[in-house]
């Protein structure tokens, strides 16, 4: 029999609170973190100029000065969001078998930023004023590597780069990894930090990014008939992942167990989903079968619900297609509506949230589900809502035909 893998520690740096409760608080509460970030970026020919920042965080409450200043913001998030994660855990690592403690994290792009600024630096200064400290700082599993360094965690270690289901693969990948015998316990999750010119230009071009400028925090509406695009947030989750008897045997407060994880392909196009959903479908079976549960047993699903047109009508299409009747029985909501759309951080932020409303039975709003869309159908949950949740999906769909599905239960 696999071990059964459970949820001990979460951390969460996002646009509305860094820490679990004061995410949660802020969830409930129905903020926004969306604003005009024009006070720290120049978005000059750009016809985007919202996001979703992370204001209040200071790198040195978490990393000592001469480290933080070579990491990537990514990885200084990751860094914040893993001795979060473990301090609720209430873990002490000293009394771990540090070669069976892992470190799985997910991102969409990378150091981002170490990129361009170092590419200004070799354009404007010369290849001698690059920084020696570029490319450890730039690669995606810096973020893994870091961490592992900085715990001593000895267990297999490597980033995941599956676009928008980077996280969620990430934490699906280290629970397969503890189910299997080969840890005991993992760091797993995602993080992103990608609020920069060129990436707004990027997306602006695409005509994937939302324009409403005029009103921030209304500018990410997943599911309503007038959304218009995704709205770019940052940040990092990061869940403290054991086997059962480690945990048991340690005396740990379990959050959930995580019973199920889907993953597939569209094999269709590298940006617009299936038009019919089987992929994301697809995702959201296995996770069902890989749990030894049916439709009947699901309560609320954390949609993917980007705010693009695409997205959430295809979404919506894969949730009816995944679980037939029962769709149009449960609640869904989407998170993005108040933190942005995380890349490759979305999936463990996601997840965070989906355990907290099960531990609080109370599911967070889709904001801004003002007009409905007769193509997005469900019932998307406009106000927050009280609700015993046992069981949960936690949907993350990327470019490239990426899907992936986490299912979480309320150990009984």
């Amino acid at each position: 029999m696999p071990n059964r893998v459970v949820v001990t520690g979460l951390g969460a740096i996002t646009p509305i609170g860094i820490g679990k409760d004061a995410f949660w608080e802020a969830l409930v509460a129905g903020k926004s973190g969306i604003r005009n970030v024009e006070d720290v970026l120049d978005l000059s020919g750009i016809d985007v100029k919202i996001g979703g920042p992370v204001d209040s965080f200071d790198p040195l409450e978490f990393i000592e000065p001469k480290k933080a200043r070579r990491l990537d913001r990514s990885t200084q998030f990751a860094l914040a969001a893993t001795k979060l994660a473990l301090h609720d855990a209430g873990i002490d690592l000293g009394t771990c078998d540090l070669e069976r403690v892992g470190v799985v994290t997910g991102t969409g792009i990378g150091g981002m930023q170490t990129l361009t600024d170092n590419l200004t630096t070799l354009i404007e200064k010369g290849p001698r004023r690059v920084s020696p400290f570029f490319v450890p700082s730039m690669m995606p599993n810096a973020i893994s590597g870091e961490i592992s360094i900085e715990h001593g965690m000895r267990g297999p270690n490597f980033g995941v780069v599956s676009a928008c289901a980077s996280g969620t693969h990430a934490i699906g990948l280290a629970a397969k990894l503890i189910a299997c015998g080969d840890l005991d316990c993992a760091i797993a999750g995602g993080a992103e930090a990608v609020l920069l010119p060129i990436t707004y230009a990027g997306f602006a071009r695409m005509g994937a990014i939302s324009k409403r400028n005029d009103r921030p925090q209304a500018a990410s509406r997943p599911f309503d008939a007038d959304r218009d695009g995704f709205v770019m947030g940052e940040g990092a989750g990061l869940l403290m992942l054991e086997s059962y008897d480690h945990a048991m045997a340690r005396g740990a407060r379990i959050y959930a167990s995580l019973d199920g994880f889907g993953m597939s392909a569209d094999a269709s196009h590298i940006t617009a989903p299936v038009e019919t959903g089987t992929g994301a479908a697809q995702a959201m079976a296995m996770a069902l079968r890989y749990a030894g549960l049916g439709p009947e047993d699901v309560d609320y699903i954390n949609a993917h619900g980007t705010s693009t047109p695409p997205n959430d009508r295809v979404e919506t299409n894969a949730i009816k297609l995944a679980l037939g009747d029962r769709a149009r029985q449960i609640k869904i909501s989407s998170t993005k509506s108040q933190v942005g759309h995380l890349l490759g951080a979305a999936g463990g932020v996601e997840a965070i949230a989906t355990i907290l409303s099960m531990t609080h039975g109370m599911i967070p709003a889709t904001l801004n589900l003002e007009t409905a869309d007769p193509d997005c159908d469900l019932d998307y949950t406009p106000q927050t809502t009280q609700q015993n949740i046992e069981v949960a999906l936690s949907n993350s769909f990327g470019f490239g035909g990426q899907n992936a599905c986490l299912l979480f239960q309320i150990m009984k």
